[in-house]
């Protein structure tokens, strides 16, 4: 079986959840690589002076988009076969079965920290004073919206895979 295929028995929309999860980082983190290019985006130089992009502030918009993909990418795990036996290349456990809180307790943190962010993102997005042309500052909401998705799209997908992996382990289905 290909590791990027489903596992037998993961309905259609923890497919497509999981795939939005590892997704809605995509549009913003983007946008953070075109700033760290020095694309003003319509941001005053000002703003991009504060971000010392370009320059080593680049390093900083780059590193977040990349760990906000990684972490997005592993919402994949909870779907496809391996979140559930470790791969070849992993050391000292390849081949074994992925224990189900080693899954989904970092998950289910992850889901609440990406939902707190989220909500968090709202709120200083409506009260913060950016020096931007007022089509940037929409730009800015319409690539980060998919971002408040996030944790709720990784919960649902989280307590799909405990319920599923739980029951596989009972011997029983769902």
């Amino acid at each position: 079986m290909s590791p990027w295929r489903t596992v037998p028995g993961v309905p259609r929309w923890a497919r497509w959840a999981a795939h939005g999860a590892a997704l809605v980082n995509v549009p913003s983190g983007l946008w953070r690589i075109g700033l760290a290019c020095g694309l003003a985006f319509g941001l005053a130089d000002s703003e991009l002076r504060a971000l010392h992009a370009p320059g080593w502030g680049s390093l900083y918009l780059v590193g977040l988009s990349a760990l906000a993909e990684v972490f997005g990418f592993l919402a994949l795990g909870l779907v496809q076969p391996w979140g559930e036996t470790w791969p070849r290349w992993v050391p000292l456990v390849r081949g074994r079965r992925v224990p189900v809180l080693a899954a989904t307790v970092p998950a289910a943190l992850g889901s609440l920290i990406t939902t707190v962010y989220g909500v968090l993102f709202v709120y200083t997005n409506f009260h913060s004073q950016i020096d931007a042309a007022p089509w940037a500052k929409v730009l800015i909401q319409v690539l980060y919206a998919p971002v408040v998705l996030w944790g709720p799209l990784l919960a649902a997908v989280t307590v799909h895979y405990h319920r599923r992996r739980s029951a596989k382990a009972a011997g029983r289905a769902i």
